[in-house]
């Protein structure tokens, strides 16, 4: 059973449909008006890939299906089949069929609100675009948005919720909107160390977030291929860090280019949820691992969470999830 299944809504409750019809109308659903692909490399295995983004009825959350395999066996975007956090975040299902590289695209679909999806994908991993999230809003931006006949449900923070590994952190804690702040620190000065919080509201995660690149050192390139990762790396999916400086040709996108990729990640890895969050989450030299980490430390504590819907008051006055 979906964890979201365990509380019931109810019509009128805190969150639902506002009982005074104040604002008359609920926060629907999403899913795409129609069948969208691309095509591209994938980071870690440098195999070509392509990715077809198919309508899903409401109620379904977003399902990965291997096409490349016989009856393309389906894998659920939750937290609870994640397998696998070495560089990316892996998917996994029953009789070991995995997708891997999923943030990218999940960090996306949740900037654009999609609720609803089949994701198709002819090989093991989602292909690595220009190693953004851009790419992917511009994919579902072609297909349309439509509007479904369910309410949206959404994951209610209740307390504060952390997870610690040394100088590493993550947490969650309770707040009227979806924001995310993240903090790194490198040694290496052209990264060096880097703070930022966004609010996830009337479309920042589209200005603000979804051309961040993902990013590697070029010393360290050579030890992950021979581990069989980013064999499909380069300048074009990529900024690349040599000793104190970035290699990409038309240096950076943003001047704070790599804290803002770490929030895209987040993004992507806590839409496993399976549903919205309404909370603040704060990630200090964090990734895949503990993001998910703190999804499990979450859903383990029932006091710490609630599923509701989004309240349309919260919409109107540009406190919850207006637009991507």
């Amino acid at each position: 059973m979906n964890h979201l299944d365990k509380v019931p809504i109810s019509e009128g409750s805190a969150g639902n449909t506002v009982a005074s019809g104040t604002y008359g109308f609920t926060i629907s659903q999403k899913t795409i008006a129609q069948a969208v692909d691309c095509s591209g490399v994938a980071l870690h295995s440098g195999a070509e890939a392509v990715l077809t983004l198919q309508p899903a009825p409401a109620g379904t959350g977003i399902i990965f299906r291997r096409t490349d395999l016989d009856g393309s066996p389906e894998i659920p975007a939750r937290w609870d089949h994640v397998v696998d956090t070495t560089l990316c975040t892996t998917l996994g299902a029953e009789g070991g069929v995995r997708i891997s590289t999923v943030e990218h695209l999940m960090a996306a679909l949740a900037g654009c609100h999609i609720d609803n999806l089949y994701v198709e994908v002819d090989g093991p991993e989602v292909p690595i675009m220009d190693g953004s999230s851009q790419p992917f809003v511009c994919l579902v931006e072609r297909a349309g948005v439509v509007e479904q006949a369910e309410a949206r449900r959404v994951i209610e923070i209740l307390k504060p919720v952390t997870v610690e590994d040394g100088d590493r952190l993550v947490e969650l804690t309770p707040s009227p909107s979806f924001s995310v702040g993240f903090e790194i620190d490198f040694a290496n000065r052209a990264v060096a160390r880097q703070e930022l919080v966004v609010t996830l509201i009337n479309g920042s995660f589209k200005t603000e977030i979804a051309r961040a690149r993902t990013f590697g050192f070029a010393e360290e390139v050579a030890q992950m291929r021979a581990a069989g990762l980013a064999r499909g790396g380069s300048l074009d999916n990529a900024v690349v860090v040599s000793e104190d400086r970035v290699l990409n040709e038309d240096g950076l996108r943003y001047d704070d280019e790599f804290v803002r990729h770490k929030v895209l990640d987040a993004v992507g890895d806590l839409y496993l949820a399976g549903a919205p969050i309404r909370g603040h989450f704060r990630g200090v030299r964090s990734g895949h691992r503990l993001n998910n980490e703190l999804l499990r430390a979450l859903f383990a504590d029932d006091t710490a969470w609630r599923e509701t819907t989004l309240d349309p008051a919260i919409a109107v006055h540009g406190m919850g999830f207006v637009a991507a």
